[in-house]
């Protein structure tokens, strides 16, 4: 009966009875989804992968967010690139401090491999915590025995001082076995510094170059010096092998007398006796560089298979005092304007843009490195801002414009080379424009063998082999998080013409 009556309205009521049969199906609907929203939000509040405590989770840069709705963030099997910086100098750095209470990293639900002899291998499970952090956060679990406190590996994550963050981020690495050109292969300490009337200045480098460790490869110390209106002064000292100790769990380096040293305050210690090439007197370096807090840039590796491009910056803003002298004639530097990097990599037919430079209050870094048979024109650019505080913003300018202006003396003849260049950068409502103008530039010939520059005695062939270093101003100005910016200062840059 109930079935005829209801064939017998759908056929004289069609309408009526359509609208009728969605709302319910759409009522139904709703109802199974909201149950559904129910379940999965009690089956990720039992799954123990998920991070607990805390307001606000940091996930890495395009991480879509609809997989923490399957899975929690231990399923993600991602992880955040230079975590430590992001603690230090964003979390858990001064200038957010009146609205970061606490922060805490975990490490959740990572794939390891657990090997025995009797086991065999056994793939497991593991997170990782700072108990000291989590408490913090009101994340700590519940101890059914023992104790769970901060040891030194946690203490030295979370503060390190001054000495343990610069072996940390300045070591040394080993060439990895894939790299098909290992003597390609360099790594090396380099140092700046320019006198306080900014007419003379120096660039020194302690270099290992080959194929290291495993092949033919040794060390090798290059100094120029440079004064305003003159040609520079190059000076450089082959070490073999045998006298040279480096470690990939310290920022030390000894080639034969010469070293680079950390001390315990986290000053570098830079010493070297280095003969001028073509005769002449030797120059001797004994300089203490030491970098201002906070101002440094982690470090990133780029590239993969037969390219490898690895930097970091452990001074980016620091002062130089000792002297640097040229046999009788000595420069006296007493907490002069100073830098310190550290490259490793493969480096034949390599090529890049770089800069480094105080404007007032804030000190920049900007470069690109384009690999040999680069798809891509132009690689991208990052400039890196710090302040007083810290890191302050990373811009990315589409180009560096060089205004090629200036003309100087090379053994073919006389070589273009910039004499200004301006990189511009709008991020939402930040805005940044950097005005180099280049007061002092020499070129070196890269095709002759180049072991500074890891080519072992084989020729580069790049488009551009002119390898221009230059000495100039550097003029900030633009707007970050609605603040001025602006500062003007003396820098180094490097680009190929």
């Amino acid at each position: 009966m109930l079935l005829t009556l209801a064939l017998r309205n759908l056929v004289l009521r069609p309408w009526r009875s359509l609208l009728l049969l969605a709302g319910f199906g759409l009522g139904v609907g709703v109802m199974i989804t909201l149950l559904s929203i129910g379940e999965a939000m009690v089956i990720q509040a039992r799954d123990e992968r998920l991070v607990g405590g805390g307001e606000v989770t940091v996930l890495p840069d395009g991480v879509d967010l609809e997989v923490l709705k399957t899975g929690g963030v231990g399923g993600l099997w991602f992880s955040v690139a230079n975590a430590r910086f992001v603690f230090l100098q964003l979390l858990a750095a001064p200038r957010l401090r009146p609205l970061v209470t606490a922060a805490a990293p975990q490490m959740e639900g990572k794939l390891v491999y657990l090997r025995g002899a009797r086991l065999g291998e056994l793939a497991v499970r593991a997170s990782g915590e700072i108990p000291s952090a989590t408490r913090a956060v009101g994340a700590a679990p519940t101890l059914v025995a023992g104790a769970w406190h901060d040891d030194d590996g946690d203490r030295r994550w979370t503060a390190p001082n001054d000495a343990q963050l610069r072996h940390d981020i300045d070591r040394f690495h080993e060439r990895p076995a894939t790299v098909r050109n290992p003597d390609s292969w360099a790594e090396w300490h380099y140092f700046n510094v320019i006198s306080a009337d900014r007419q003379r200045w120096a660039f020194l480098t302690f270099m290992l170059a080959g194929d290291v460790p495993r092949g033919e490869w040794g060390g090798q110390l290059l100094l120029s010096l440079h004064e305003a209106g003159k040609p520079e002064r190059r000076y450089s000292r082959r070490i073999d092998r045998s006298r040279v100790r480096y470690s990939t769990t310290d920022a030390d380096l000894t080639l034969d007398d010469a070293f680079v040293r950390v001390l315990p305050d986290g000053r570098y210690a830079v010493q070297a006796r280095i003969p001028a090439e073509g005769g002449g007197a030797e120059a001797t370096v004994d300089l203490v560089v030491a970098p201002a807090p906070r101002a440094y840039f982690p470090g990133t590796s780029l590239g993969s298979g037969d390219f490898v491009s690895g930097y970091v910056v452990a001074g980016l803003r620091a002062s130089a005092t000792g002297t640097i002298c040229a046999g009788a004639r000595c420069e006296r530097y007493d907490e002069a304007q100073g830098y310190h990097d550290h490259n490793w990599g493969t480096w034949r037919g390599v090529s890049w843009d770089w800069g480094a430079a105080r404007a007032g209050s804030y000190t920049l870094l900007y470069g690109r490195v384009q690999a040999p048979d680069s798809l891509v024109a132009d690689a991208p650019i990052f400039l890196y801002l710090v302040d007083s505080v810290g890191f302050r913003a990373v811009f990315r300018p589409r180009q560096v414009q060089y205004e090629d202006g200036r003309l100087i003396a090379t053994r073919e003849g006389t070589l273009r080379v910039p004499s200004r260049a301006v990189m511009i950068d709008i991020r939402g409502a930040d805005t940044l424009r950097v005005e180099l103008t280049i007061e002092d530039a020499v070129a070196t010939d890269t095709r002759g063998a180049l072991v500074e520059r890891g080519e072992s005695g084989l020729a580069r062939e790049i488009p551009r082999p002119w390898f221009v270093q230059m000495k100039g101003l550097a003029r900030l100005s633009g707007r970050i998080d609605g603040q001025v910016v602006a500062g003007e200062g003396t820098g180094f840059f490097e680009t190929y013409r």
